[in-house]
């Protein structure tokens, strides 16, 4: 049986995933779970980064002085866009900061004073987004950043975390695609974008493919944790590119949502598509496992939810509420009396108000209650699925018949038969660890035991159930 642990940082909470191996079939444990809370200092934003490596360690040495494992791989997936800079002695020349902070404000329309829109698509085919690395790497030049200055090397989120395990420098696909800075049909770092826009290219990493061996892990990281020279794989580094290699489907006809704080949903191609009406529809073309494009639009996901149950817990109401609780609740509550768009909230804080002001604004009636505020934003997500549904159909030339939610969000059934109801097709629901178990895979492919995504696949169908809702 080979043992792989698969760390999945979301940007709600990280857990270390036990992956076992064996005969076509897979099974996972996790080993430990630990929150990811972003810190503010004055008005930045911040990843509490030193946490999550502290936090790493800690499921490292979980697995080697308390389990006793011999581990085959160790893979990292995180959240797209964010980036740290290293100044010339590998050390952080700054704190990573969360996408959501507002140093982005109004930076994508400077970015297009230089290089108009269409340019900056036709080079990256990338959904615009204000929170993108794009966006965030011309903020630091806008403000004169120190750390930019000081930057001898830009690594993603995932990829930092495998330079502190391994001592080795490199971008993963899956990740470098998210930034609006990858050409898709070039395959490279769009350079001639970033220095139209006066940025350093010379700080851009070499690229490597899903499944790549980056190195066994660092002597003094592997003794700390009681462990070996355990080899650690640059999985696919992107929380969803893991995510859509563990989809349990088969053949064409199908589409999927990875249902988490983001809903990100799509399909799956073999070759990016860009050009003036995916432009005006506003999706996605990011890499994937195995060279597959994801041609997707990013959707503002259950993190609405998150937002209002911390507001909630804030306003010292009696108790904390769980999910369950508000999807009952919203069960309860009946159909919702208003849709709201849900991708016009992008900074955290007072979700309940801001979605109660966004329907006064319009005329609509808000939502009251918790369970009222629930069910508006499961159906609104439902809606908001089938509309980018159409647009996928109709820009890969094909209909979808069946759309499989993997994710924590998989396991929200109101949601799921909402979606079914919404888009009139089957959804396939699970499994709901899909990104670890897609982190495991792509590392077993690495390893050589595992031919590719197709043998991937068939080995979720073998390991883990689904639920079926009908239209």
């Amino acid at each position: 049986m080979s043992h792989y642990l698969a760390f999945d940082l979301g940007a709600e909470s990280g857990r270390a995933m036990l992956g076992m191996l064996e005969g076509g079939r897979l099974e996972i444990e996790e080993l430990h779970r630990f929150a990811n809370t972003p810190v503010r200092v004055f008005d930045a934003l911040y990843w509490d980064t030193l946490r999550l490596w502290h936090e790493i360690q800690r499921g490292l040495a979980i697995a080697g002085r308390e389990r006793h494992l011999r581990l085959d791989g160790i893979g990292i997936d995180t959240w797209g866009v964010d980036f740290a800079l290293l100044g010339a002695d590998g050390a952080l020349a700054d704190n990573p900061r969360h996408y959501r902070d507002a140093r982005t404000n109004g930076v994508m329309g400077k970015v297009f004073s230089v290089v108009p829109r269409a340019e900056v698509f036709a080079q990256t085919g990338i959904q615009f987004m204000q929170l993108n690395s794009l966006y965030q790497f011309y903020a630091l030049k806008l403000a004169g950043s120190p750390a930019l200055e000081a930057a001898r090397t830009l690594l993603f989120m995932p990829d930092l975390l495998n330079y502190w395990l391994t001592g080795v420098a490199r971008a993963e696909l899956t990740i470098a695609s998210t930034s609006q800075f990858y050409d898709p049909r070039k395959k490279t770092w769009a350079r001639d974008l970033l220095e139209r826009l006066g940025l350093p290219t010379g700080i851009l990493p070499e690229i490597v493919a899903p499944g790549t061996l980056l190195g066994p892990l660092l002597d003094s990281v592997a003794k700390a944790a009681g462990l070996g020279a355990v080899p650690v794989y640059a999985t696919g580094c992107h929380d969803t590119a893991s995510a859509v290699a563990a989809v349990p489907a088969e053949g064409a006809n199908w589409c999927y949502i990875s249902s988490g704080t983001w809903s990100l949903m799509g399909a799956e191609l073999d070759e990016p598509v860009i050009d003036e009406r995916v432009l005006a529809e506003n999706l996605t073309n990011e890499i994937g496992a195995a060279g597959k494009v994801r041609f997707l639009k990013n959707i503002a996901g259950l993190w609405l939810l998150q937002e209002c149950r911390r507001a909630w817990a804030l306003e010292g109401a009696s108790r904390e509420y769980t999910y369950d609780e508000l999807t009952r609740l919203a069960g309860e509550a009946g159909p919702a009396r208003t849709i709201i768009d849900v991708d016009v909230f992008l900074e955290p804080g007072d979700m309940p108000r801001k979605i109660a002001e966004h329907c006064q604004a319009r005329g609509q009636t808000p939502p009251e209650t918790p369970g009222e505020f629930t069910r508006t934003i499961l159906e609104s997500l439902a809606e908001r699925y089938r509309q980018v549904l159409d647009s996928l159909e109709l820009l890969a030339g094909r209909r979808f018949e069946a759309i499989h939610i993997v994710g924590g969000g998989s396991r929200n059934a109101l949601l799921n038969q909402l979606v079914a109801d919404a888009t009139g097709r089957t959804v396939i629901a699970g499994p709901s660890e899909a990104t670890a178990i897609g982190n495991v895979l792509i590392q077993a492919i690495g390893a050589g035991e595992l031919a590719g995504l197709e043998e991937a696949r068939g080995v979720v169908r073998r390991s883990f159930g689904v639920e079926v809702y009908g239209g």
